[in-house]
């Protein structure tokens, strides 16, 4: 299995001390933590897209990219791109831009993003939500396979022949499906044989099983392997190296996003309570220490029949730099290992 770590690049003020970081403070510290990542051996970063004042990941593509001179081995992939209210042969050039750049290490994760400020700022209509991806996903993948390409829709105005450039070095250039909880979005990543990202932030990582049983139909059906229907998970979690020091680092920031965030939702503030319960064993927060983090991993993975991926969101509480640092480096030297370890344990037993 795959670990990694996205993130928004969130800016917001810490609840605690009250400060809040000067952005371009923040933007460094990011690059640093993809650095550290790429340096203990996770296995991806992924940069979100949001056009909010709390968020700086608006360009992840640039964002990327300059993580891309300081890293090797670490896959750079988006978190997710907000492809309904954005030109596909736009994502395509910087992403395979990006491509040429890392030496073959850029992913796309297409969504149709759980905020709505981009469809406004860019000109579309927010009633369009659905038909916009759809269009706009189909138009993504004969990029992909096309230089010439010949396309027409009702969203965009048509294709006819012209050349898209660059090309990435990898053929195809990985895109994946960023999905929340709709059943239509996991048959149609199944139908067209796409790797599924779940994001799951609350509730029971195990209630999605149905989810991911209908993608996986959905794809057999439709002629593709088994083997290459992978899923991910986005999942907020946290590692320190006590299991209390996790808890009571990640808590304020965390309440207070979510907090936030549900006032524009309708959803009570977030409690201490709801908190440890989701932290608990069958929650969907993946908060502890390396051993607590990393048997929680293994039982999301079999709960849910084998995940391919489990990428961390620890940036939605305000955590010092030093503890994030600290979170990277216990994922890549000591979750990652111990996670497959157990699993290539368990497939001997098998």
């Amino acid at each position: 299995m795959e670990i990694g770590v996205d993130s928004f690049a969130i800016a917001i003020k810490d609840p605690v001390s009250g400060v809040t970081i000067k952005p371009v403070d923040r933007m460094h510290q990011l690059l640093n933590e993809i650095e550290v990542a790429d340096k203990v051996g996770l296995g991806v970063f992924g940069v979100g897209e949001h056009h909010r004042a709390e968020f700086l990941d608006s360009a992840p593509a640039i964002i990327l990219a300059a993580a891309a001179s300081r890293t090797k081995n670490i896959r750079l992939t988006s978190a997710v791109t907000v492809l309904s209210a954005a030109d596909p042969v736009r994502v395509f050039q910087e992403f395979a831009t990006l491509d040429l750049i890392s030496n073959g290490r850029a992913e796309i994760v297409a969504g149709r993003g759980s905020f709505i400020e981009s469809f406004p700022l860019f000109g579309f209509n927010v009633e369009d939500y659905d038909s916009l991806f759809s269009e706009k996903l189909e138009l993504l993948l004969k990029i992909r396979e096309n230089t010439h390409v010949r396309w027409s829709g009702k969203h965009r105005p048509a294709l006819t022949g012209q050349a898209i450039y660059p090309r990435p070095l990898q053929d195809p250039l990985p895109i994946w499906v960023g999905v929340g909880g709709t059943p239509a979005s996991f048959a149609r990543a199944g139908v067209l044989g796409l790797p599924l990202m779940v994001a799951i932030i609350g509730g029971e990582p195990h209630r999605f099983r149905p989810l991911i049983d209908l993608y996986r139909e959905a794809g057999v059906r439709s002629g593709h392997k088994p083997e290459d229907l992978k899923v991910g998970l986005h999942m907020v979690g946290f590692v320190a190296d006590t299991t209390k020091e996790a808890a009571d680092v990640f808590f304020p920031g965390y309440a207070y996003t979510f907090t936030e965030i549900g006032k524009e939702r309708g959803w009570p503030p977030t409690t201490r309570a709801q908190f440890d319960a989701l932290r608990g064993p069958k929650g969907a927060l993946l908060i502890g220490d390396v051993d607590t983090v990393a048997k929680k991993i293994v039982y999301v993975n079999e709960a849910l029949g084998g995940v391919t991926r489990i990428t961390f969101q620890m940036g939605v509480s305000t955590l010092p730099h030093p503890k994030m640092l600290r979170a990277i480096e216990l994922l890549g030297t000591g979750v990652a290992p111990a996670v497959n370890n157990q699993l290539t344990a368990a497939v001997a037993r098998a």
